[in-house]
């Protein structure tokens, strides 16, 4: 959501300049790490283990950086030093301290330490789907070995190495996929690098933890949420604080989160909701440098291939709810719609220009004072906001309402939270900021919040926008307790929750649509990309925050079909809409005018194709969600996650699969055709039918804008044009077979709306022609077949 909008009339827009010392600035613990007055314990040797139980303990010795100037430089070396504390009979020179190491499943692997006393560790966490992690020793046989201990199962294996102290991670065929870094490792280089350890601050004597593990040449790293920087991470450092990032187009994060994954088979989640900043070989390329602003350190592993990987992280946090399928149809949307005069008229013009559409959203307008949030409609601007909703869901329309959580001096609402202590508070009570933010760590904002929400719900509204969400004080003192070193980054997730959980329990089904998000948000769908500028290059790092979105975790993600920032170009609001219309949710929002007709009668022919190409492929779309939900995938998913074997398809980041099946490829600029780069195997283009193997080519966009192809071998459900889901006929499905001359086989999915289950589709060719080998859904569905070639 930008800022300086009043009226729908446009202020110049502000946003953040980094290391600028300026509030809600993205903390970055590196520096920590970087300061010489500070002292550094290395994680040295096992003193002592238990292969039963996984518990030990950890010899960690003291160091500091040493200076020497040389040829004109000032160099630095860390070295070891002696206890500084007095009296030195009561503080230990080279602490031993607590090591753990758990089995959550075959695949994945727990490594615990903590760098001091844990006098209030909370029994569970928020971030993982059950509060906690269950342990599973047995699917791991343990054994001893030379100088440690080792543990195998049918997926992998790790050896403890006591002296000097290392955790190796090997795959199931023997290949090591990282270790830990000792100091005796980094000793062949001038290169001064911190090895496994942690930090003592000189400041206030705190702590915090820097695992460090080995990064092999060629390795590439993905993930972190949604980052905007290049897609590989390697060589990047990616500090992880939920910040405002005001567009798509710098190193800051709506959305980060504390997981990733290796293109060597490995996938890391960090296990903390403190600031965190990781350099992955930026500074020193052999060294993934894990920088936790948390006193202990707690890494889960997971092995396999990125699906592997992706399932077992999201059975660990939490998979995405399955969402309505209304919600899968186009959202017609502009900052904003500010009366229910407006809002009628959109809805009637929606279905006049024959715009297939189910979602109409009401944006920051909705209220008596543009953008003041206080859950009531302008009475003067919406006569009967029950009745136009009531009208517009017989129409075919869900109503969307935006909302935040931060309230202005001058909101109704602004005394009672302040007064009932719903909000956030400071070191002496009061507020940290002149805007009232609340505080989801105490049960009573809950409650108070969702009954706002129910009430809304109760009138009609079937979904809200849950913006912002970036800006919990870090300095706030927060009702657990705690403060916002450990609260900022888990706000969304708690935001997010509070949000979600109303909207399941008055209407049936999980659905939001929010901007922020932590580990865990993924069960909570659904997220959209912020605020991106209305340009090619701001186009193009949508797509690449949203694909690292989806390998951090996320099934379903969306974007501002056009840009935001200011009014689209048309040309570049006629390609980006096929990207929308390919995404897992569509909506077109920003800057007036959004809406198709407003635009020239050819965009608004164009933008009816793409949108009708969507809701013919509505089944398609919804088995492949249903899919996605149940195996943690993203809708949207790197070529490599279908592909991994395919070395071309880890380098891609201007492609994306549509679920499991379609490729597409985006015009990023004002031209027809395009290089793609298709896996091994034969792709048939889903517009003009040509066929094409595996490879690079040069490929032009069929009558939609935008380059689509479908894997050989493979059976799209479509279902008849409707102008909303509600409509749509799901008895008579068409199955269109893409397969070239030699295929005899093809398959497919379908799930119908309120299903039990995704059902397999399978196809074979008979006499010339295909016919399918059985219908799973004989007393609900018939299907017409039709062999595109």
């Amino acid at each position: 959501m930008a800022f300086g909008l009043a009226f729908g009339v446009a202020a110049p827009g502000y946003g953040q300049i980094q290391n600028a010392d300026v509030l809600n600035e993205p903390v970055d613990v590196s520096k920590y790490f970087e300061n010489y007055e500070n002292t550094f314990y290395f994680a040295d040797e096992l003193v002592s283990f238990n292969p039963e139980t996984g518990k030990g303990t950890l010899k960690y010795k003291r160091y500091q950086y040493k200076t020497r100037q040389a040829f004109d430089n000032m160099l630095m070396k860390p070295d070891t030093v002696a206890a500084n504390e007095f009296p030195e009979t009561e503080y230990e020179a080279s602490p031993e301290l607590p090591f753990q190491i758990q089995f959550v499943s075959d695949r994945t692997i727990r490594l615990k330490m903590a760098s001091g006393p844990q006098f209030n560790q909370p029994k569970e966490s928020l971030m993982l789907i059950d509060g906690t992690a269950p342990n599973h020793p047995e699917l791991w046989k343990s054994s001893k070995i030379k100088n440690g201990y080792q543990f195998e199962s049918k997926h992998g294996r790790v050896e403890i190495i006591s002296k000097p102290w290392h955790v190796k991670i090997y795959d199931e065929n023997g290949k090591l996929l990282t270790s830990t870094l000792h100091n005796s490792d980094v000793q062949n280089t001038y290169t001064p690098v911190l090895p496994f350890s942690y930090v003592r601050r000189n400041s206030d004597y705190s702590r915090s933890f820097s695992p460090v593990f080995s990064l092999k040449p060629d390795e590439k790293i993905f993930g972190c949420g949604e980052s905007f920087t290049q897609f590989n991470k390697r060589g990047q450092k990616v500090v992880l604080y939920t910040n405002d990032a005001n567009g798509v187009q710098n190193e800051t994060m709506y959305k980060p989160v504390p997981f990733y994954m290796s293109s060597r088979g490995y996938g890391v989640f960090m296990h903390t909701s403190s600031p965190i900043t990781i350099d992955f070989g930026k500074y020193f390329n052999a060294a993934n440098k894990m920088m936790l602003g948390d006193d202990v350190a707690d890494l889960f592993f997971f092995l396999g291939e990125p699906k592997d990987i992706l399932d077992e992280y999201t059975d660990l946090t939490g998979k995405a709810a399955m969402p309505p399928l209304w919600s899968f149809g186009f959202w017609m949307s502009r900052i904003t719609y500010f009366s229910e005069k407006e809002g009628r008229e959109v809805a009637k013009n929606l279905r006049k220009y024959e715009i297939p559409s189910d979602v109409i959203h009401f944006d920051t307008g909705w209220f008596d004072v543009d953008w003041r949030n206080n859950y009531e409609f302008a009475s003067k601007r919406f006569d009967d906001p029950k009745k136009m909703m009531s009208d517009m869901k017989d129409d075919g329309f869900h109503v969307c309402l935006w909302q935040l959580p931060y309230f202005t001096p001058k909101n109704t609402l602004f005394n009672e939270i302040v007064d009932n202590g719903y909000a956030v508070k400071d070191k002496k009570g009061n507020i940290p900021y002149e805007d009232a933010v609340l505080d989801f760590t105490n049960p009573e904002t809950i409650k108070w919040y969702q009954a706002k929400l129910k009430h809304l719900l109760d009138l009609g509204v079937s979904v809200f926008k849950v913006d912002f969400g970036e800006a919990a004080p870090f300095n706030g003192i927060y009702n657990n307790g705690k403060t916002g070193f450990y609260e900022h980054n888990l706000f969304p997730l708690r935001y997010n929750k509070a949000v979600a959980e109303i909207t399941k329990k008055e209407k049936g089904y999980t659905l939001i649509w929010a901007r922020s998000t932590w580990a865990g948000s993924q069960r909570y769908p659904l997220h959209w990309g912020g605020d991106a500028a209305t340009t090619n290059t701001a186009m193009a790092s949508t797509l690449r925050g949203g694909l690292s979105l989806g390998l951090s975790g996320f099934s379903f993600w969306s974007h501002d079909v056009g840009g935001f920032v200011t009014k689209s170009p048309e040309n570049l609001y006629r390609r980006w809409t096929p990207f929308g219309m390919l995404s897992s949710h569509v909506r077109s929002h920003g800057e007036p005018p959004t809406e198709p007709w407003e635009y020239s009668k050819s965009f608004l022919k164009d933008f009816r194709k793409a949108d009708n190409m969507r809701y013919e492929l509505m089944p398609y779309i919804y088995a492949q969600a249903k899919q996605s939900s149940e195996n943690g995938l993203p809708m949207m998913r790197a070529l490599f996650v279908e592909h991994p074997e395919d070395a071309g398809s880890w380098l891609i980041d201007n492609e994306y699969l549509f679920g499991s099946s379609m490729l597409v490829a985006p015009l990023f600029e004002e031209e027809t055709s395009r290089d793609v780069y298709l896996p091994e195997g034969t792709w048939i283009d889903y517009q003009t039918k040509k066929v094409y193997k595996g490879g690079w080519h040069t490929i032009e966009a069929g009558e939609v804008p935008i380059i689509v192809l479908v894997q050989n071998g493979t059976v799209i459900p479509h279902i008849k044009l409707a102008q909303s889901t509600k409509d749509m006929d799901w008895s008579k499905l068409s199955l269109k077979v893409y397969a070239d001359e030699n295929t005899e086989t093809a398959t497919g999915k379908v799930y119908l709306p309120n299903g039990k289950s995704l059902q397999e589709l399978s196809v074979s060719k008979e006499d010339g022609s295909f016919t399918l080998d059985n219908n799973p859904l004989q007393e609900k569905t018939t299907f017409k077949i039709e062999w595109i070639k």
